[in-house]
């Protein structure tokens, strides 16, 4: 690249920004990576509307084969990525206390078959099946803003177990199947090994996962604190002191998770208040109960701790029209109070807005996505604009946690 056509961002100097991609792509061997790290950085700050990898290139530099190079860059150039997120993890945390890990799932809609992972799944917010690439964000959840440092992509085993396949979208062998549930598992393990701060819980909404219970099992026995949403229909015993005589809970009694929440200790039900922007505020009437959950043991049977007692609890809205609950929630933290809890939750949401945003102005679902390391590149350097551009310089994180960490 010569003087003549380097980028306008690297002459204009903002030096900023040079020092920021210098510490998360700083471990990329060679020079020329490290600079279209930074182009490709600036194109996503500063390149309006659809971020494909032209638009970010013409954006930013005057440079004929710049789109080119930079296609190379992010589909073909073999640099690892895991760096990068590390380095990312600890520059947010060393700017804000970190309240929660909370993980997010992300649909990622697709024409044709070409991009890795690629297949036909139900999308609830769609309300049909669609064909795309579906995945799952790690977020450090700080005071009003969530950061993404890492993801998962799902590979359906036709991908896995195809050569063609494989070869075509550049898979690591190292790369396998792996479910869903083991995935968002895989995350929290993730950022727990390397987080220098001190743990705090985990987040995430499973409640559209076919294995609830081994979730919540695996991250018990991994030592996760943990808040999850969780299907209505999950399988769960009643367990503690019985308040009324419904049958649905009486201890040890299998029910469903739903009915529970909905139930739940009726003699001294949780009221919260609920505040939207330009909306009246709505009381929540919050039903908690203590379960367990059957498949959901945080050990071998038998063994101290395997028969865990989780805390469940759901929302119900009184008034005209409102019949139905939200959410259903299961947490190992029983001995919390209900405030603490619902702050947590309300994380998932600033997540899913998070997801929104990245979607709309960082180019979440522009990338054509058909490698893997094209993937895993264009999602790491996303994250990086959004914490460079959304994360204020805040107050040293190195001072007490909060009482959830």
């Amino acid at each position: 690249m010569t003087a003549q056509t380097r980028t306008r961002a690297l002459v204009a100097g903002d030096r900023g920004l040079d020092e920021f991609t210098e510490r998360l792509f700083g471990h990329l061997p060679r020079a020329d990576q490290r600079r279209w790290a930074r182009v490709y950085l600036q194109g996503l700050l500063t390149t309006p509307g659809k971020k494909s990898v032209r638009r970010l290139a013409a954006s930013v530099t005057e440079s004929p084969t710049a789109s080119q190079s930079l296609q190379q860059f992010i589909n073909a150039s073999p640099w690892d990525w895991d760096p990068a997120r590390a380095e990312l993890l600890r520059w947010a945390e060393e700017r804000h206390t970190v309240r929660a890990w909370t993980i997010g799932q992300v649909c990622f809609p697709k024409r044709g078959e070409h991009s890795v992972g690629v297949h036909r799944r139900f999308d609830p917010a769609a309300g049909r099946m669609v064909n795309c690439q579906f995945g799952f964000g790690l977020f450090l959840s700080l005071d009003g803003i969530s950061v993404p440092v890492d993801w998962r992509l799902v590979l359906p085993e036709t991908w896995t177990t195809d050569p063609v396949l494989r070869r075509r979208a550049r898979i690591s062998p190292d790369a396998v199947h792996q479910s869903p549930e083991s995935l968002v598992v895989e995350l929290a393990d993730g950022v727990a090994a390397r987080t220098s701060s001190a743990r705090v819980p985990v987040v995430a909404d499973i409640s559209r996962l076919g294995s609830a219970a081994a979730v919540i099992g695996m991250l018990g026995r991994r030592g996760h604190d943990f808040l999850v949403s969780v299907p209505p229909a999950l399988g769960v015993c009643a367990a503690g002191t019985v308040h009324s005589g419904d049958p649905a809970r009486t201890p040890g009694r299998e029910s469903t998770a739903g009915d529970l929440a909905r139930l739940g200790n009726t003699s001294h039900p949780y009221t919260a208040l609920l505040t939207r922007p330009e909306a009246r505020p709505q009381r929540l009437r919050i039903h908690s109960a203590l379960v367990r959950v059957p498949g959901g043991e945080t050990g071998a049977p038998g063994a101290l701790g395997a028969h865990q007692t989780y805390r469940l609890f759901g929302e119900r809205r009184p008034g005209p029209g409102q019949r139905g609950g939200g959410p259903v929630w299961l947490t190992n933290m029983s001995r919390h109070r209900m405030d603490d809890l619902l702050h947590l939750a309300r994380q998932s949401a600033r997540a899913t807005a998070t997801l929104g945003r990245l979607a709309d102005e960082f180019g979440l679902l522009d990338f054509e996505g058909r490698s893997f390391p094209g993937w895993h590149h264009h999602m790491t350097l996303m994250s990086a604009a959004y914490a460079y551009k959304g994360v204020p310089a805040g107050v040293s994180a190195r001072r007490e946690y909060a009482r959830l960490a």
